[in-house]
């Protein structure tokens, strides 16, 4: 009997310091606070695995946060203790997240040992006024070190996140930023435009007032978006979802079965999962889940947990699917729900192909330029009543 596939996201809160724009379940802590919550991970790691004896772990994701910010030994053991406790194919793909102001040769060396096999390199900007605006730790220099230190020891996948639409940043140095990180042959770059979210210190610097006039212009950030596409197609780099390009064959797997709707299981404080019909959300607040006694009846550890019916499930299977640049698999819709897509979503279908925003090629609906450029607004289409 074949084995289900899973897909593990292991979540560290830590960062030496959050950034202006972030969002995300991070802050700062002391060694002694680190350490309990890697001993806290593992029971956690531990007790879901006696629930998943029959699924094989595919890829693996190590985010945060800034998981570097560990010490290399404790990476090794939650790595350790992920492979006790699951079983992992051999040819898993296993990332972890990587600021390049937390790295040593100690601590690669302990990634490496530890089996993990692909690097998420968070640059963001070559330039130091942008990196010293977002609050970046990091310099260019530091990141340029970093880099090597992972070729050096023999890291063959790595991916650089970039940002557009930054403090300061003109159509030229992001051109600047985008050839700089071309020329060092990364295998993946994820290339996103800044979302400035309520409740971070860029909302209430950029969200009103006179400090957005260092922001780039509507124009600019159109300009940005459509360079992007440009510049890393003339360097040999295939955009194969809205934000990420990659040299051929190397797109990142784990991402991929997310967009899928591959299983995937949450880990750590905050972190969230999609199993069986069921998405579920571990708890969120740090000290409740610190005080919780893990076991087989992970039940405690929930903060919520959602039944998706079959209309949930079709609405999720084209709105993420529609984000990579093949598009859905008409096959893939009709074998998982029993009924044809063009008969569920006609109207939707027709009037997108009409307006220019969407194409067929069978077996496979996908955006076109203009669609991937208006994609909110195409996949909010696809919402059933």
């Amino acid at each position: 009997m074949s084995m289900k596939r899973l897909e593990l996201y292991v979540h560290i809160p830590f960062c030496e310091r959050k950034c202006e724009y972030c969002d995300f379940l991070s802050f700062s802590a002391d060694d002694g606070e680190k350490r309990a919550y890697v001993a806290q991970l593992a029971d956690e790691i531990r007790a879901q695995g006696e629930n998943y004896r029959d699924y094989l772990v595919s890829s693996i994701f190590i985010g945060g946060g800034t998981p570097t910010t560990l010490s290399g030994i404790w990476i090794l053991e939650i790595m350790n203790t992920v492979r006790e406790s699951f079983i992992v194919a051999t040819d898993a793909e296993i990332t972890i997240e990587c600021n390049p102001g937390t790295l040593s040769k100690s601590k690669i060396m302990h990634i490496k040992k530890a089996g993990i096999n692909r690097i998420s390199f968070g640059l963001q900007s070559s330039i130091e006024e942008e990196l010293k605006a977002l609050g970046r730790i990091h310099t260019y220099k530091g990141f340029l070190q970093s880099y090597q230190l992972a070729r050096e020891f023999g890291f063959t996948n790595i991916n650089v996140d970039l940002m557009s639409g930054l403090p300061y940043q003109t159509i030229d140095s992001y051109k600047t930023t985008l050839k700089r990180v071309c020329e060092l042959k990364p295998e993946h770059i994820s290339a996103y435009s800044l979302i400035i979210e309520p409740g971070t210190p860029f909302f209430d610097k950029y969200g009103s007032g006179e400090e957005t006039a260092l922001l780039p212009d509507e124009n600019e950030d159109r300009s940005m978006y459509a360079i992007t596409k440009a510049v890393l197609k003339e360097h040999g780099y295939e955009r194969y979802e809205i934000s990420n390009y990659a040299k051929p064959g190397r797109e990142c797997r784990h991402n991929i079965g997310y967009w899928t709707g591959v299983s995937y299981l949450g880990l750590g404080v905050g972190a969230s999962g999609y199993v069986m019909n069921r998405r579920f959300h571990v708890e969120g607040d740090y000290k409740k889940y610190m005080s919780i006694k893990m076991q087989q009846d992970i039940t405690p550890l929930y903060c919520d947990i959602e039944e998706l019916d079959t209309k949930a499930n079709m609405e999720e299977f084209m709105f993420l699917g529609l984000r990579l640049i093949r598009g859905v698999s008409r096959h893939e819709f009709n074998e998982k729900f029993g009924v044809d897509m063009f008969e569920v979503y006609d109207r939707q279908i027709k009037r997108n192909i009409m307006l220019k925003l969407m194409e067929y090629n069978s077996p496979y609906l996908r955006l076109t330029d203009k669609g991937l450029d208006l994609s909110n607004m195409v996949m909010s289409d696809f919402l059933l009543d």
